[in-house]
C-alpha cells in the first residue's frame, strides 16, 4: 500500500480526460508512504480518490458554465515536514496544481502552509485539528471536517463522567495534534469535575512506555487517556498487557480505526470515536451518503487491507466541500475560494456531518460519537444516546479476567 517517493502525478479519471477541450482543474496534494502518519493518510487518500473518481464520472465540476474533470497530483511527504515544504513548494511552481489539499495531520499540515499562503493558494484541510494553526493569521485555509482539537475530547470526558469516573491520567506525544488535545481534555476534565492526576508529556519517538504506564497506574486512576498517533497507541496497549495494566476507562483517539483493531482482542473495551459507522447518517446535502460512500469504496478499492474509517470520512467530506466552495467562487482564485467557504459555512451538511467554519477557517462541527470495541463486534456507539446502539462494557475487564 505505500506510496513510491515523490511518486508522478496521479490523473484520476476516464481515459482521455486529459484530451478534452476544458482544462482538468489540478488539485495537489502529499500522502505519507512511510512514518508515523502513513496509516491515516492513507485511508484519508482513498477518501479523495473516491471523491475523483465520482466527479469525473459526473463530468467535473461546473466552473462559469464549463465542466472540467478533476486531475488529481499525489507527492511522497515521508511523514516529514521538512519535506511537505519541498513538495508543496513544487506542486505549486511545478506542476502548476490550481489548488492543494492538505497533508496528514497539524504538524504537516502546518509546515503546508507557509508554503500555500506564501504562493497564494487555497488549501482545503481534512485532518489538521491543532487550534494553533488557525490563530497564525493564514488567509486561504479552510478545515473542511476536522473539529478543532480544543473540542475533540468534550464527549469522551463527558460520557466518563457520567460512567462515575473521579480520576483521570492523560499522557501526550511532543506534536502539535496530541498536545492540543491533551491540553482540551484536560480543560474538559477538570470543567467536569474529574480530577487529573497526571498530565505528561512524552518525546516525540519514544518506544518503550513502561516507566510512563507504571506511573499512570500508580497516580490512582480510573481513566487513562494517552493523546498520541497510531503507532504509539498500539504500541501502549501491547506494553499494558505485557505489564498487566488495565484501567476501568481507556480512550485512544484511533483505536476506532481498522488498522488499530487488527491488533486483535488487544484492542478490545477501548473507547474511542468515530463519525464513520453504519448508526451514523447525517441527512447530507452534498456528495454522497454513507451507504452511497460504502459502495463507491468497495468498487473502487476491491482489494483494499483496510476499510473505509474516520479519516476516510474525513477525507471524502472535505472533497465534497471543496467541490461546492469551487463551483460557489465560479473561480479557482484563493481569495474567492476562501470568501466562498464563508458563504457556505452552516448551509451544507456531508457524509461526515455538518460544516461551519469561522473566519480562520476552523471548522465549528462534526461532532464525533463516541465507540467501544467490543468482541466479535469492532466499534460500537455508545454515547450520546441518540446514536448509541448498546450499553458500554465499564469497568473493562482486567487483562487477566478476559477470555
Amino acid at each position: 500500500m505505500s506510496l513510491p517517493a515523490l511518486a508522478l502525478a496521479a490523473v484520476l479519471g476516464a481515459p482521455g480526460a486529459q484530451a478534452q477541450s476544458a482544462d482538468p482543474i489540478r488539485i495537489g496534494m502529499t500522502v505519507s508512504s512511510t512514518g508515523s502518519f502513513a496509516l491515516a493518510s492513507q485511508s484519508g487518500v482513498r477518501g479523495v480518490e473516491v471523491w475523483v473518481d465520482d466527479v469525473n464520472k459526473r463530468g467535473g465540476i461546473e466552473i462559469n458554465g464549463e465542466k472540467r474533470k478533476v486531475e488529481l497530483v499525489k507527492r511522497d511527504d515521508r511523514s516529514d515536514k521538512q519535506m511537505v515544504t519541498r513538495v508543496y513548494e513544487g506542486l505549486i511552481t511545478d506542476d502548476k496544481v490550481d489548488l492543494v489539499f492538505a497533508p496528514f495531520g497539524s504538524t504537516l499540515t502546518t509546515a503546508a502552509a507557509t508554503v500555500t499562503e506564501r504562493l497564494g493558494k487555497y488549501m482545503m484541510i481534512w485532518s489538521a485539528a491543532s487550534d494553533q494553526l488557525y490563530q497564525q493569521g493564514f488567509k486561504y485555509i479552510v478545515s473542511g471536517t476536522q473539529m478543532p482539537v480544543s473540542r475533540m475530547l468534550v464527549a469522551p470526558m463527558a460520557f466518563a463522567k457520567e460512567l462515575g469516573v473521579k480520576k483521570v491520567a492523560i499522557v501526550y506525544s511532543d506534536e502539535p495534534f496530541p498536545t492540543g488535545l491533551a491540553q482540551g481534555g484536560k480543560v474538559q476534565a477538570e470543567k467536569d469535575g474529574i480530577e487529573v492526576v497526571m498530565y505528561e508529556r512524552y518525546p516525540k519517538g519514544q518506544k518503550d512506555f513502561s516507566t510512563l504506564l507504571q506511573k499512570v497506574r500508580a497516580s490512582g486512576a480510573e481513566a487513562f487517556v494517552p493523546t498520541s498517533y497510531e503507532g504509539d497507541l498500539i504500541s501502549m496497549v501491547r506494553q499494558m498487557k505485557q505489564l498487566n495494566i488495565s484501567f476501568p476507562y481507556t480512550f485512544m483517539v484511533y483505536a476506532s480505526t481498522p488498522q488499530f483493531q487488527a491488533i486483535g482482542p488487544d484492542s478490545y473495551y477501548i473507547f474511542s470515536h468515530t463519525n464513520y459507522d453504519p448508526a451514523i447518517n447525517w441527512k447530507v446535502n452534498a456528495g454522497m451518503d454513507r451507504e452511497a460512500f460504502a459502495k463507491a469504496y468497495d468498487a473502487l478499492f476491491p482489494k483494499a487491507e483496510f476499510p473505509p474509517d474516520f479519516q476516510t470520512a474525513l477525507a471524502y467530506g472535505a472533497s465534497v466541500i471543496a467541490e461546492e466552495v469551487i463551483k460557489k467562487a465560479g473561480s479557482l482564485d484563493a481569495a474567492k475560494l476562501k470568501q466562498a467557504s464563508l458563504d457556505l459555512s452552516d448551509k451544507l451538511t456531508v457524509m461526515a456531518g455538518p460544516y461551519a467554519i469561522d473566519d480562520t477557517g476552523m471548522q465549528l462541527k462534526m461532532p464525533f460519537p463516541v465507540v467501544q470495541v467490543m468482541p466479535e463486534k469492532g466499534i460500537v456507539p455508545v454515547y450520546p444516546a441518540d446514536v448509541a446502539t448498546a450499553k458500554p462494557v465499564y469497568p473493562a475487564p482486567k487483562w487477566s479476567e478476559r477470555k
